[in-house]
């Protein structure tokens, strides 16, 4: 019996700093995509909030399951009768100081059924364009691989700098991987150099949908983000694609055409090492 296709939605913004406006345009383009039919979207990174450092959303720090932003996509989900992988959101963690980067996923009623904390943190020096990123300063990395049952198949949660350890996705796939969820927001230098090739490499090699959800434009302190959001599938190819500014990319995610190229084409069956 042939599995129904279900469509699917990666939002792109540009965030700032103005929390209640980052809001209003995210239900405006989660209402959009709900209305062109999504049952599942995929918020950015840092949707709610992106201010001049990463320590700034320290105060914005909820507890969990208790906040005006989980609150806002419990609401949002239940209202459109959508899934929503929210993003990241600024959760308690154990050090005062600090925050986890979590991607909370609700469906349809508004429950949370899922909770990722970024595992990965962006320290780096950027030398062309003379920036630097501490994320371990502010964040406290998460330890769990994270994947759910979900209405469009079993659903992986990642956020932007784990894109670069494919050995993340190869737990995900000994978890029965599907489907990868992929808020980000990587900057405008590493963006154009190395965005598209990892996204549609981490969807070849584990033969799964990747929905990455960017931000993509200019920010507070001259900060900008590379966008171009897109929805890939099993075997690499671009379903949609926004390069900038705010939107949604739409697609379809084909349990038959995935799970007739796993089986003609069966690499994660030919595997000599897995992780654990």
């Amino acid at each position: 019996m042939s599995n129904p296709k279900k469509k699917v939605a990666a939002i792109q913004m540009a965030s700032g700093s103005n929390v209640s406006a980052n809001l209003l345009e995210t239900r405006r383009l989660a209402e959009a995509a709900a209305k062109q039919g999504a049952e599942l979207i995929v918020l950015p990174e840092n949707f709610a909030f992106m201010g001049r450092s990463c320590r700034d959303a320290n105060a914005l720090r909820e507890s969990a399951g208790d906040g005006p932003l989980q609150s806002f996509l419990s609401q949002l989900a239940s209202r459109l009768g959508i899934w929503v992988v929210g993003g990241t959101i600024p959760l308690e963690a154990e050090h005062a100081a600090k925050w986890r980067a979590a991607c909370t996923v609700y469906d349809e009623r508004g429950r949370q059924v899922a909770r990722y904390d970024k595992q990965h943190l962006f320290d780096v020096n950027l030398v062309e364009s003379d920036e630097q990123f501490v994320e371990s300063e502010s964040i406290e990395p998460g330890s769990q691989v994270v994947v759910i049952d979900s209405p469009v198949g079993r659903l992986g949660i990642s956020v932007c700098y784990d894109l670069r350890f494919p050995e993340l996705y190869r737990a995900m796939v000994d978890r029965g991987v599907e489907v990868i969820a992929l808020p980000a927001a990587f900057t405008a230098i590493t963006g154009r150099a190395h965005w598209e090739t990892l996204v549609r490499a981490r969807a070849i090699e584990n033969l799964c949908y990747v929905m990455a959800a960017a931000q993509g434009g200019f920010h507070v302190a001259s900060r900008e983000t590379h966008g171009h959001s897109m929805i890939v599938d099993p075997w690499g190819t671009k379903l949609a694609l926004r390069e900038r500014g705010n939107g949604c990319v739409l697609a379809e995610i084909d349990p038959d055409f995935q799970h007739t190229t796993r089986r003609n084409f069966p690499c994660l069956d030919h595997r000599r090492l897995h992780c654990r």
